[in-house]
């Protein structure tokens, strides 16, 4: 269990460690290596607290966060992040104008269908532009779950959730109009990137 104890557990029993001492920390190096290859402006999808925004403002560049959570997008105001309480499948600012939609920290996730998120990134870029998304390691299955949020105060409400492995990254971008175009490894967290056809 994490620090802070909190977990992902699925209906059926599945429990996932979360990383939220590292979320609600600062971008660490592998993050801010893949932030320097993204073009501006960039777009934070499921921003949580909001380092990855802090960290982009930080450097002067011109980036949103956006997360559904009421105590997340808090947290994200307090470090002074640029962030907005939405969902990614609702109206959002510069739609279509975006060079880059990051879906970290597992994001490809929300919803329970990456496929139909993934789609709905491609919407969101301009033409040209970068979706990078972190995926689950070689030879994990890509599935679709009901899960919910344990934390030491208790268990959270049901939600769709999707794992996705970084094997079937290309066939999920290319359903999406978009074109994989190579992945990285660093920290032993893994990246797929695609980009707007």
């Amino acid at each position: 269990m994490t620090q802070t104890g909190t977990v992902l557990v699925s209906e059926a029993g599945e429990v996932t460690d979360l990383a939220v001492d590292r979320w609600r920390g600062r971008a660490d190096a592998v993050e801010l290596s893949l932030l320097a290859t993204v073009p501006n402006p960039v777009l934070d999808v499921g921003c949580g607290p909001g380092r990855i925004a802090t960290a982009l403002a930080a450097a002067g560049r011109i980036a949103l966060g956006v997360d559904t959570s009421p105590w997340a997008v808090d947290e994200a105001i307090r470090r002074r992040a640029p962030v907005l309480q939405r969902s990614v499948f609702g109206p959002l600012p510069g739609e279509g104008r975006w060079a880059t939609v990051l879906l970290l920290d597992g994001n490809v996730g929300i919803g329970g269908d990456p496929g139909a998120l993934l789609a709905r990134c491609a919407e969101l870029v301009r033409p040209g532009g970068h979706v990078i998304v972190e995926l689950e390691p070689p030879g994990v299955a890509t599935r679709a779950v009901n899960a919910r949020l344990h934390s030491p105060a208790g268990y959270g409400p049901w939600f769709p959730w999707a794992h996705v492995g970084i094997d079937a990254f290309p066939d999920l971008a290319t359903s999406a109009g978009l074109h994989a175009a190579g992945g990285a490894v660093g920290g032993g967290r893994w990246f797929g990137r695609a980009v707007t056809l």
